[in-house]
């Protein structure tokens, strides 16, 4: 019995040593970060497209993590490096916000993932610069930068609409009204409560009852709901 017990572990820590000496099949790792990249590569497209450069920075962000991670998987680690030229070159547009520059060197960076494809031996797999969202469930326009252009269109004639980020404050208008920083710094100000007031019909209120209801749509609602909620003096701009 004893015998038999140690040949048992004997022939474990063999099999154990034996595995752990293999060489790791890193293709399936591989292809989990290509699925990852080829996402983030359609919405990279989407976020510079509508200007939400801040969007577009972090998904160029996570295309160079994820290249990163893809180079050191590869024994050819100059063919990885090979879309350095191309990732900088967008990085440059979204900094500048040019959006003909960011469209010039997106589609730089797609042919240059294409032609690491082609000299990996997979020539089959090609990407295009994407045609339609690659998800429906995130908004790829800067929802706070909407808002402030909503309530600037909507809210200026009587509000003082500031910018948070540059802290400039439109001269006061007449009739005079509470401006928004003012707005958000009340105890009762919470974003369900701004949303129910502006889905409500408020024709009727301020000192000369004078204040119309802007009529909104949903998402005008929530972008609103979005700028706001960055004037408050608690939350990171």
């Amino acid at each position: 019995m004893r015998l038999r017990t140690l040949l048992l572990v004997a022939i474990l820590v063999t099999l154990s040593a034996s595995t752990a000496g293999a060489p790791a099949d890193t293709s399936g790792q591989m292809s989990d970060l290509m699925t990852k990249l080829q996402l983030q590569h359609a919405k990279l497209w989407f976020a510079g497209k509508l200007s939400n450069w801040n969007l577009a920075k972090y998904e160029l962000q996570q295309i160079e993590s994820n290249l990163e991670v893809a180079g050191n998987l590869l024994t050819d680690r100059p063919r990885a490096d090979r879309t350095k030229e191309q990732l900088q070159a967008v990085r440059q547009a979204l900094q500048a916000k040019d959006a003909a520059a960011f469209a010039t060197s997106y589609a730089d960076l797609t042919n240059a993932c294409n032609g690491c494809h082609r000299n990996s031996g997979y020539a089959w797999i090609a990407i295009q610069v994407p045609l339609t969202l690659p998800v429906s469930n995130q908004l790829f326009v800067d929802q706070v930068s909407e808002g402030r252009a909503l309530a600037r269109a909507s809210c200026a004639t009587c509000h003082i609409v500031s910018d948070a980020t540059k802290g400039v404050l439109a001269p006061r208008p007449a009739p005079a009204a509470p401006p928004f920083q003012d707005v958000v710094k009340r105890p009762s100000f919470t974003a369900d409560g701004l949303r129910q007031f502006l889905i409500s019909n408020h024709r009727r209120l301020g000192p000369d009852q004078a204040m119309p209801n802007p009529r909104l749509s949903e998402y005008q609602i929530e972008a609103i709901v979005a700028y706001l909620e960055t004037l408050r003096p608690d939350q990171p701009h």
